[in-house]
């Protein structure tokens, strides 16, 4: 058991590397991987990844767990900015992938909150 975020430091490393090309062992993936990282190809089951550059086979069995992420999903979003539609003057959406943030901006507009914003990336957030 190695946490990583999205495979791509630490510890884990060590540990895809030594065991991904086992098919007598599993990878558990919990939660979301983004896009272009290591543990994103892994959910993908890409035949073969590379780790310290280096390609290894994708071997192992993968898993995924996708409900036990700590990132808050799609209905909980809209239901938190249902409570405060009312007395947010906006919100800054600054963290997912363009076509989820897209799809929540149109939802957000549509049940009628003042100003929906998505924060272009690697910008700061002003007053």
């Amino acid at each position: 058991i190695s946490a990583a975020g999205m495979c791509e430091h630490g510890r884990i490393l060590h540990h895809l590397k030594n065991n991904i090309e086992d098919e007598r062992n599993t990878v558990l993936i919990i939660g979301f991987q983004a896009k272009h990282t290591l543990g994103r190809k892994i959910v993908e089951r890409e035949p073969e990844v590379k780790i310290f550059g280096v390609k290894h086979q994708l071997l192992a069995e993968v898993k995924v767990l996708n409900s036990l992420s700590a990132h808050a999903g799609r209905s909980d979003l809209l239901d938190f900015a249902e409570k405060l539609k009312d007395r947010a003057e906006k919100f800054i959406l600054v963290h997912g992938e363009d076509e989820s943030l897209n799809a929540l901006k149109e939802e957000m507009d549509k049940m009628g909150c003042k100003e929906v914003i998505i924060q272009e990336r690697g910008k700061p957030v002003e007053g």
